[in-house]
């Protein structure tokens, strides 16, 4: 009996238009937009600061280098805040390990969240090794590199929620920065289609408990981790390996089928420069940045009580009104075990300033979660969902992540609600909030350079035109430790 009906065709098919339509952006359009370029500046001077304050930390420090020790690469990436000098696969491990390491980067929130800077772990490493080879690469060219990658991570998070399917939005970092390294690497569109493909290939394997209940950790390096297998995978292909031009959606083998339950994605948008454009910086609160506004409101209360004469003491409950994802990813409740659970909880972020008017990236430490006034003010708080705040949330106009707090005194006394619907991160505060970036820069350079040092970064990092116009590897160089 004859089976040859149940062959499948070898033929090879057309690849995905997903895949066609990142590279064709990636390798034809031109970043014109003035805002997004100078946002572009911004960012990329507040992620390298983000990555300094991370190397405060030695679990953070203790990660990075080469992977045997005393390696040095010629010609290889230099990364900011250290001596050391990899390999670029590495190198963007590093990097991207020490910017991701806070959650004090910048944010994009939709129907997936993310932090599209950690993209700058894999096109910083790759522009230093290649300006180190005598390649002409500049600032600009890098600056032109993070518009894309956060356009394409950006985008395909509008409309798609991957941690519904359990899987962590730093496979988007791998996506976006395979596409933009494989131009930098000189990759043809073809060979950035593959590129791409295999990007998505391993998704599965960065399934994590970054936010799962009850795990007590959140893998601080798996941006660091996406950063450096999309320059592996760049190479790779450069090398001659072959793409997967179904791997989306084919039947069930393909990405679709197996990870995202049979949807294809959806698209609001066409590839420009909008995400960068709109980008949200997290400037006043080393907070995961659906709490953002709520750590905001929590600051304006402590005052209030100050200014009344009352203390958290007198706090009886307090109520969050806030919109569904920080309900879903933000809302505990029982012990916090570490920095990263704690950073991921709204109730400790807004407990923590409610009784000390502050909160920095050293109140997320076991010694300062000691206080037992903490535990105490987070079993009095309540979160509840406002529709209104998760519509707005989604609004493309708006893009509001409001929270709103109510407090009720001991003595029955309710306190005025206290409601803010954008940070000062958001594009709608960026001339308030640009300033207070700066300062944030300037704080977290002080730690690790002397003042001859800061004078001479800070001088070059706000020269705009000169700025875009240094190579990569003089850049890199102001930020290396001897």
């Amino acid at each position: 009996m004859s089976h040859h009906g149940l062959a499948e065709s070898a033929a090879r098919p057309e690849p995905d238009k997903v895949l066609v339509d990142i590279a064709d952006y990636v390798h034809n359009f031109k970043v014109d937009s003035p805002l997004a370029v100078e946002t572009a500046r911004l960012c990329l001077i507040d992620t390298i600061g983000c990555g300094l304050e991370g190397l405060r930390f030695k679990e953070c420090a203790r990660l990075l280098g080469p992977v045997v020790e005393g390696t040095v690469v010629p010609n290889g990436t230099k990364v900011p805040g250290t001596n050391y000098q990899l390999d670029p696969v590495r190198g963007a491990f590093n990097i991207g390990t020490m910017i991701r390491w806070l959650d004090f980067n910048d944010c994009w929130l939709a129907a997936e969240w993310g932090h599209p800077s950690d993209n700058l772990g894999a096109m910083l490493a790759v522009a230093d090794h290649l300006a180190r080879q005598g390649q002409k690469v500049t600032v600009r060219d890098v600056l032109d590199g993070m518009v894309k990658a956060h356009e394409i991570q950006g985008c395909l998070a509008l409309l798609n929620s991957f941690n519904r399917v359990g899987l962590d939005h730093v496979v988007l970092v791998k996506v976006a920065s395979t596409a933009v390294v494989s131009k930098m690497l000189g990759l043809s569109r073809e060979q950035t289609i593959d590129a791409v493909s295999q990007a998505w290939v391993d998704g599965q394997s960065l399934r994590t408990y970054r936010h799962a209940p009850n795990t007590g950790s959140r893998k601080s390096w798996a941006a660091g981790d996406a950063c450096s297998r999309a320059v592996n995978l760049a190479y790779t292909v450069k090398r001659g390996e072959m793409g997967l031009p179904s791997v989306l959606t084919a039947k069930t083998w393909g990405f679709y089928d197996v990870l995202f339950k049979g949807k294809p994605f959806e698209f609001q948008r066409p590839y420009g420069s909008y995400i960068m454009e709109n980008v949200l910086f997290k400037i006043s609160y080393p907070a995961e940045f659906h709490a953002q506004t709520a750590v905001e409101a929590a600051h304006v209360l402590h005052a209030k009580l100050k200014e009344i004469g009352k203390s958290s003491d007198d706090i009886k409950s307090v109520q969050i009104r806030t919109q569904e994802a920080a309900m879903r990813i933000i809302n505990k409740k029982g012990p916090l075990h570490n920095f990263a659970d704690r950073d991921h909880d709204i109730n400790y972020m807004v407990a923590f300033p409610l009784i000390h008017g502050r909160l920095t990236t050293e109140d997320y430490s076991d010694a300062a979660a000691a206080d037992p006034r903490i535990d105490a003010l987070r079993n009095k708080i309540t979160c509840v969902e406002d529709t209104t705040f998760s519509a707005d949330y989604h609004e493309p106009e708006k893009r509001f992540i409001s929270n709103a707090i109510t407090i009720t005194l001991n003595d029955g006394t309710v306190l005025d609600e206290v409601h803010i619907d954008y940070p000062v991160g958001h594009k709608r505060r960026r001339q308030e909030g640009t300033p207070l970036l700066m300062n944030k820069f300037k704080t977290h350079i002080a730690h690790h350079y002397d003042q001859s040092t800061q004078s001479k970064i800070l001088q070059t990092v706000e020269d705009a035109e000169s700025l875009y116009q240094m190579p990569v590897d003089k850049f890199t160089d102001l930020f290396v430790k001897a």
